[in-house]
């Protein structure tokens, strides 16, 4: 299914690849108008998520610099990396010329950005409907709607065959998935948790909480998950926190443990959607640790 996914990724690069349909007037989430006489040559991406969409619509070679964190596809590794969310270098980012920023709508650079004459926008993807509402806003600056358009029914369409093909049995799973020590979880209202939710899994972290809740521990051991989710770097003092032992997850040893590049995966909502979907899928079912 990945394959298939990646070789429509081929296509609608290939396809990109024609002459673009000149751009317009772009509204970005802040509702800010922005005119474009013809798509812009030299894009600044400061947010992964954007980065990855504007390579997947086939316009990596538009970037001339991204953010600390942009690492994926490859070939945006060798870009300058200039800052984060909170810390881009506004210098460095003047110097490259570009013809467009595009970053968060909570960076607190784009006053100093827009003030240098600098074109900014500003678009956040937090949920899937948000990711297609991004790729449909970076398919008008690209000129590259249709693209962007059968690229979001192939990410849609992945997630749920990924779904389809999950035995009933695993559905209502009650599932945990830290993101961070503290413990900071995912909740039903992150993007990983509507992503879980489209896989039958159980969330045992309510929305009402927020997208990413710091937790008292006490919650989690009551809640007695059946499948722990982490990444590699927290999971080491997963089985030492305070009753923790005694949890279903961790008495039935089904913890999956993520590396930092799937964590990326999961965290990001943008083009490697089905991905996400793949690796809680494939935990879900119980084959990966």
């Amino acid at each position: 299914m990945i394959a298939a996914w990646l070789r429509a990724l081929g296509l609608l690069a290939l396809c990109a690849a024609g002459a673009p349909v000149l751009a317009a007037t772009l509204s970005d989430d802040r509702g800010v108008a922005l005119q474009f006489s013809q798509p812009p040559q030299r894009i600044v991406s400061l947010l992964p998520s954007l980065t990855e969409s504007v390579c997947a619509l086939g316009a990596c070679e538009k970037l001339v610099g991204v953010d600390n964190y942009s690492n994926w596809p490859v070939a945006v590794q060798s870009l300058p990396h200039i800052g984060g969310l909170e810390d881009a270098n506004v210098e460095r980012i003047v110097a490259l010329k570009p013809d467009v920023v595009m970053l968060a709508r909570s960076a607190r650079v784009i006053d100093r950005l827009e003030s240098l004459g600098l074109k900014v926008v500003a678009l956040e993807p937090k949920s899937m409907k948000d990711v297609q509402h991004v790729l449909g806003k970076l398919g008008q600056l690209l000129g590259r709607e249709a693209q962007a358009a059968a690229l979001w029914r192939d990410l849609d369409t992945g997630v749920a065959q990924v779904a389809a093909a999950l035995p009933p049995q695993v559905r209502g799973t009650r599932v945990y998935f830290e993101v961070n020590s503290g413990p900071y979880a995912a909740s039903e209202s992150s993007f990983i948790g509507e992503t879980l939710a489209r896989l039958g899994g159980a969330n045992i972290v309510p929305a009402s909480l927020g997208p990413f809740p710091k937790l008292n521990p006490e919650f989690v051991v009551r809640a007695d998950p059946q499948l722990i989710m982490i990444g590699d770097r927290n999971a080491v003092a997963l089985q030492g926190r305070p009753g923790w032992d005694g949890i279903d997850a961790i008495r039935n040893g089904r913890i999956c443990i993520f590396s930092a590049a799937e964590g990326d995966i999961l965290v990001r909502p943008g083009p490697r959607m089905v991905e996400a979907a793949v690796l809680m899928a494939d935990c879900l079912k119980g084959q990966r640790k």
